[in-house]
């Protein structure tokens, strides 16, 4: 299971919420406390919006921790709209390719959990990305494919919708194919103005998910960046947290 962070709000320098908390980000990516694994060090990556429209990315394969080239960036990059991510594979090859956030355009993504029995699926699961989206997947990770998938289900129109219907797809191909092993995701979605978290499990063990508006600014996250719970709020189980620049609008059940 991967640690995450989708941050909206005043501009603050990326080492604020990536190195200096209690329980930063980079210290998740070595003590996660609500995740199967403790350590996610197959890589990590940071995406941020600055003076152009498209996101600016920075991704490797080393750990987090083990990455001075990141905390030199995250000491000098400014964003008001970011996210960042530590990753701990489930089974694709560590490679900056596979490493999250994505981008495509203006818009960025990543994702944490797992899509069992991927593999069994994985070809009429892809058969729902675009040709054009297809041709810039660059990685093989099942988090890619989801991504590009909510091109084709009308992101661009209705993200909330298009999640849904990528929830739905997933499951109709496990139940298809008889796979009992669950689906369980958390994902983060943003045109760099509006951000569209979700958490979402088909076995009601879905991976942790927190938010906190605080002065104006907006966190979410695997898991808390200190170590108390005060001013944290758990994103449901199978809804969609919408939220645009750092006001969070609404949050969306799943289940129409």
């Amino acid at each position: 299971m991967c640690r995450w962070l989708a941050y909206s709000g005043q501009e603050i320098f990326l080492e604020e919420l990536l190195f200096k908390p209690q329980h930063s980000l980079v210290e998740q990516s070595q003590h996660a406390t609500e995740a199967k694994v403790a350590t996610n060090g197959d890589g990590f990556g940071v995406g941020w919006y600055g003076q152009k429209e498209e996101p600016g990315l920075y991704r490797e394969t080393m750990p987090a921790w083990n990455d001075c080239n990141l905390q030199h960036l995250a000491s000098q990059i400014r964003s008001a709209h970011f996210f960042a991510h530590v990753r701990a594979s489930t089974g694709t090859a560590t490679s900056r390719a596979n490493c999250h956030p994505f981008s495509y355009k203006n818009w960025m993504g990543m994702h944490n959990g797992q899509v069992g029995g991927y593999e069994q699926f994985r070809r009429p699961l892809e058969a729902f990305i675009t040709d054009e989206h297809y041709t810039k997947r660059m990685g093989t990770t099942d988090s890619e494919a989801l991504f590009y998938m909510l091109f084709n289900f009308g992101l661009e129109s209705d993200p909330v919708n298009a999640i849904r219907k990528m929830v739905e797809t997933v499951e109709t191909l496990q139940a298809e194919r008889n796979i009992k092993e669950p689906f369980r995701c958390t994902m983060a979605i943003t045109d760099g103005n509006k951000l569209y978290c979700l958490r979402h499990s088909n076995d009601r063990f879905a991976p942790s998910l927190y938010w906190r508006y605080k002065d104006g600014d907006l966190v979410v996250v695997s898991e808390p960046l200190t170590d108390d719970q005060e001013g944290w709020n758990k994103v449901p189980e199978s809804h969609v947290l919408v939220a645009e620049k750092s006001d969070v609008k609404e949050i969306v059940s799943l289940k129409i």
